[in-house]
C-alpha cells in the first residue's frame, strides 16, 4: 500500500494525447535548425522551410513514441553507481543554474565563483540521494571560450561521480564535448553505460529552438539521452488554464521526440518538462505557486502514458532565504511531487525563484526529500509485517521495545533513521548548542567540505584534458 499521488484519469490522458496530435498535425512547431526540419522532412512531416514550420502527421508521432526506448540505465563516472529508469526507483537531481550565491559566512548576496562551484559540486557528490548533476550555479569559465568550456568540464567530472545531464548552446562546440567524453569515458563507455545526457530545452510556446538542439544534432552517434525540458508558463508563455498548460508542454516535449527520434532512431529519451506559472499580479514566474505541483503531477501522469521514463520539477520557492517561506513552498510542493513517484525529481538548492544558491538550503531540501520518499513508501504489506503473533505473545500491557522484529524492522526501513534535525528533549537541544535549522546545515556543509573527497582523475585523463585546453586555448 505505497502512498501515491495522480493527477488526470487514463480517460483524461488520452484526451490530452488526442489534441496533442491535433495540434502537431494542424499548426505544428516551429523547427529553428535546418537540419532538424531537414530530418523530419526525410521522415514524413509537412516543412515549410520558409516558415519555419512543421507539421507532425499522427503516423510519425505514434511510430517516434514507439522507437524512444522505455527503459536504460544512466551511469556515471563512479563503476557502482547505476541508475535504471522506469524501474520504480527515484533520485534527486539538483535545481541548477543559479547565478547569484547567498554567501553561508557573510550573508551576503554576490556572484558565484569557481571556488563555490567546487565547493557546491563536492557536497552534491556526498549527497548519495542526489543521482544527477545539473550546475547548481554559474561556473565562471564555461562560457569563457573553447578552454573554458573544457575547464568546466574537466572541474565536473573531477567533482561529481555520478551522472551528468548538462546541455552546450554552441553547436560548433559540439566536437570538444565529444573529444572530452573520449578522454574521460572512452565512446564505447559512454554509449553503453550513458554518464551523461543531454538537456534540450524548447522555447514555449512550439519552438523547437536552434541553439541547443543544434548541438545534440552535432553529436549524434554517441547514444547520449536526451531529456527534452519545455518551460511553460501559464498564463505567460502557455494558455491561462492548467490544462492548457499541460497540453502546450506536451506538445512541446512530443513534438521534440519526434526530432530526435527522426535524427537518431532509438535514443534514449527523458520525458522532462517544467510546468509553472506566472503571479497573476505581476507577470513574474511565481515559483512558489502550489499549483506547480498539480502541473508536475500531471506531466508525470503523460510520461507514464507514453511509458516513457521522467523528469519532474518540484520545491521551488520565491523565497530569497532559508526559512518559513522557503519551507513551507518547498516542502508542499516537493512533496505532492514526490508522491507522483517520478524516476528522477529537480529540486533540491536554490531560492528566489531558482536564481540564488544556499548551501544550507541545499541540506534542508534534500532532508525534506527524504521525509517525502519515506511517505510514499506507505505501508508495505507482506506477511512478515503482519506480526500478530508478536501483538498476542506480548498481550495486554506489554512492551515491544525489546521485540527482535522492532529491532529487524528499524533495520529494514519501517522507521526513517534520520540525523538532521532535533529529535531529542528540550534540555538536551540546549546542550547540544540550541542550534537553528539553518545553523546545524551550515555545519553539515563545513562537515563534508571537511571530510569528503570527490572521485578526481587520474594522471593520464587529467593530462589529456589539460593539453587539450591548451591546443583550444587563444593564441
Amino acid at each position: 500500500m505505497q502512498a501515491e499521488l495522480a493527477i488526470l484519469t487514463a480517460e483524461e490522458q488520452a484526451q490530452v494525447h488526442q489534441r496533442t496530435l491535433k495540434v502537431l498535425a494542424e499548426h505544428g512547431m516551429r523547427v529553428d535548425t535546418e537540419e532538424g526540419r531537414r530530418v523530419l522532412a526525410a521522415a514524413g512531416a509537412r516543412v515549410d522551410d520558409a516558415s519555419r514550420m512543421v507539421r507532425f502527421p499522427p503516423t510519425l508521432v505514434e511510430e517516434s513514441i514507439r522507437l524512444a526506448p522505455k527503459r536504460f540505465t544512466l551511469g556515471g563516472r563512479r563503476d557502482d553507481f547505476s541508475f535504471p529508469l522506469n524501474a520504480g526507483q527515484f533520485t534527486l537531481l539538483a535545481d541548477g543554474g543559479a547565478t547569484t550565491l547567498l554567501d553561508r559566512h557573510t550573508g551576503e548576496r554576490r556572484a558565484p565563483t569557481r571556488g563555490d562551484w567546487l565547493e557546491a559540486t563536492t557536497v552534491l557528490d556526498a549527497l548519495d540521494d542526489v543521482g544527477l548533476f545539473w550546475s547548481l550555479c554559474e561556473h565562471p569559465d564555461a562560457f569563457a571560450g573553447d578552454a573554458g568550456l573544457i575547464t568546466y568540464l574537466s572541474d565536473v567530472f573531477a567533482t561529481f561521480g555520478r551522472h551528468v545531464q548538462e546541455s552546450f548552446g554552441d553547436p560548433a562546440q559540439a566536437p570538444l564535448v565529444l573529444e572530452v567524453l573520449d578522454i574521460v569515458f572512452g565512446k564505447d563507455e559512454v554509449r553503453r553505460r550513458h554518464p551523461v545526457s543531454f538537456l534540450i530545452t524548447p522555447t514555449s510556446p512550439l519552438i523547437i529552438e536552434a541553439d541547443y538542439t543544434g548541438t545534440w544534432l552535432a553529436m549524434r552517434g554517441w547514444d547520449i539521452p536526451v531529456a527534452v525540458m519545455p518551460m511553460p508558463l501559464m498564463g505567460a508563455t502557455a494558455p491561462g488554464s492548467r490544462l492548457g498548460t499541460v497540453l502546450a508542454a506536451n506538445c512541446e516535449t512530443i513534438g521534440t521526440l519526434c526530432l530526435v527520434q527522426a535524427a537518431a532512431p532509438g535514443t534514449p529519451f527523458i520525458y522532462a518538462p517544467v510546468l509553472a506559472t506566472m503571479d497573476p499580479r505581476t507577470g513574474r514566474y511565481a515559483a512558489g505557486a502550489i499549483e506547480q505541483a498539480a502541473l508536475s503531477l500531471a506531466a508525470i501522469a503523460m510520461a507514464r502514458f507514453y511509458g516513457l521514463p521522467v523528469e519532474a520539477s518540484g520545491s521551488s520557492t520565491d523565497a530569497f532565504e532559508p526559512g518559513p517561506q522557503a519551507a513551507y513552498e518547498k516542502a508542499s510542493i516537493g512533496a505532492m511531487v514526490t508522491l507522483g513517484w517520478p524516476d528522477v525529481l529537480v529540486g533540491p538548492g536554490l531560492l528566489g525563484g531558482a536564481i540564488m544558491l544556499s548551501f544550507e538550503q541545499l541540506i534542508i531540501d534534500v532532508e525534506a526529500f527524504r521525509l517525502a520518499r519515506q511517505a510514499h513508501a506507505g505501508v508495505p504489506v507482506r506477511d512478515d509485517l503482519w506480526l500478530d503473533d508478536v501483538l498476542t505473545r506480548v498481550g495486554p500491557g506489554g512492551s515491544f521495545l525489546g521485540e527482535p522484529s522492532t529491532r529487524r524492522n528499524i533495520r529494514r526501513g519501517e522507521w526513517l533513521l534520520r540525523d538532521f534535525g532535533n529529535r531529542d528533549s528540550f534540555e538536551a537541544w540546549q546542550a547540544a548548542g540550541a542550534l537553528s535549522t539553518v545553523e546545524e546545515a551550515r555545519a553539515r556543509v563545513e562537515q563534508i567540505l571537511a571530510t569528503h573527497r570527490p572521485p578526481g582523475l587520474d594522471e593520464d585523463t587529467a593530462r589529456a584534458l589539460h593539453e587539450l585546453e591548451r591546443r583550444a586555448a587563444p593564441g
